[in-house]
C-alpha cells in the first residue's frame, strides 16, 4: 500500500478575502514530512539544517529561500544543538493571479520544472530580502489601512527577487532527474485543474489534452494529492465555496454555480460530505467565530 504523508488542509485565514498567514517560527526538532495544497515560502533567519523536497535535500542556513509548491512532499531537519528561527508564509494561488492582467505571476510555478525550488541569498541581496520579509511580517501583524494591497505587493517582489536570483546564480545547476521528471509530469496537471476546476471537467479531457490513458492519468493525480480525480476535484470546489460563505454575501445558490456545481443537490450533499454540515449554517457559524 503507498504511504502518502501527512495531508495539511488549512492554514489561518484560508477562508478568507485575503488567503495568506504569515508566521515567525522557531523549530528545534525540524517539521515531519507533509504536503498541502496551497502555496508556502519560508525564509531562515537562525540556525541550520536541512530540507528535503520531493526527494531532494538542500541546506537551510541565515539566507534560504524555499517556495513550495502544492503537493510537493518535504520534510525539514533542524541540525543538533541548533534552533531554526523561520518566516513561513502559507498562501492562495489566487494571490498570484491578476485577472486581466498579463503580468500576472500565476506562471512563476511552472517554472520549477526546470529551476530550483529554493535559492541561497548572499550578502546585500540577503540584507535586501529578509528586510522586505520582516517589513511584510510587521505589516501583517498590523490592521492598517490597505493591509491586504501591502502584503500582496510585498509578496510579489518577495518571489520575483526570489525568482531573479535564481535564474542568475543557479541556472546552469541541473535539477535532479528524480525531482525534474517528477515536477514536470504532475505539476502542469494539477496547475490546470487548479485553473479550470470551476468548469465542466473531465477526466478524459485531461487524458486526451495530456496524451496520458485514464488509469495512467488516474494514477499520477493519486501520486501527488493522495486522492482520485473525483475527490480532489469536489475538495477544491467545497474549499472555494468555503472561502464565498465567509467573505461574501452571494445566496448558496449562486455559490454552488460559482465554483463550479451544476447541480445545487449535488453540491449540498458534497458540502455536508465534506464539511459535516450544511452551507447556511457554515456560513453562520464562521461568522460567529
Amino acid at each position: 500500500m503507498t504511504h502518502f504523508p501527512k495531508y495539511l488542509k488549512n492554514y489561518p485565514n484560508m477562508h478568507t478575502a485575503f488567503p495568506l498567514h504569515l508566521s515567525l517560527n522557531r523549530l528545534v526538532n525540524g517539521y515531519p514530512a507533509h504536503r498541502h495544497d496551497y502555496l508556502e515560502f519560508s525564509y531562515v533567519v537562525e540556525g541550520c539544517g536541512e530540507e528535503k523536497i520531493n526527494g531532494v535535500t538542500h541546506p537551510m542556513i541565515p539566507g534560504t529561500f524555499t517556495f513550495i509548491l502544492p503537493y510537493q512532499v518535504h520534510e525539514i531537519f533542524t541540525e543538533p544543538g541548533s534552533v531554526l528561527k523561520l518566516y513561513n508564509c502559507a498562501f492562495s494561488l489566487d494571490l498570484l493571479m491578476d485577472t486581466g492582467n498579463s503580468s500576472s505571476l500565476g506562471g512563476l510555478v511552472n517554472d520549477l520544472d526546470q529551476m530550483p525550488s529554493f535559492a541561497q541569498f548572499r550578502d546585500d541581496d540577503m540584507n535586501l530580502v529578509h528586510n522586505l520579509v520582516r517589513e511584510m511580517y510587521q505589516e501583517y501583524e498590523q490592521e492598517k489601512r490597505w493591509r491586504a494591497t501591502m502584503l500582496k505587493a510585498k509578496l510579489w517582489e518577495i518571489l520575483i527577487r526570489f525568482d531573479r536570483y535564481r535564474q542568475d546564480r543557479d541556472a546552469p545547476t541541473p535539477l535532479p532527474a528524480a525531482s525534474a521528471g517528477t515536477k514536470s509530469s504532475v505539476w502542469p496537471i494539477i496547475h490546470f485543474i487548479h485553473n479550470h476546476y470551476q468548469e465542466e471537467l473531465q477526466l478524459s479531457d485531461l487524458a486526451q489534452m495530456f496524451s496520458m490513458s485514464l488509469s495512467r492519468i488516474s494514477e499520477v493525480i493519486k501520486q501527488a494529492t493522495g486522492q482520485t480525480f473525483v475527490h480532489f476535484l469536489h475538495d477544491l470546489r467545497i474549499r472555494h465555496a468555503s472561502g464565498l460563505l465567509v467573505s461574501t454575501d452571494l445566496s448558496v445558490m449562486e455559490i454552488a454555480h460559482e465554483v463550479g456545481y451544476g447541480s445545487y443537490k449535488t453540491f449540498y450533499r458534497m458540502f455536508r460530505e465534506k464539511k459535516g454540515i450544511i452551507p447556511t449554517e457554515y456560513r453562520k457559524m464562521k461568522k460567529r467565530q
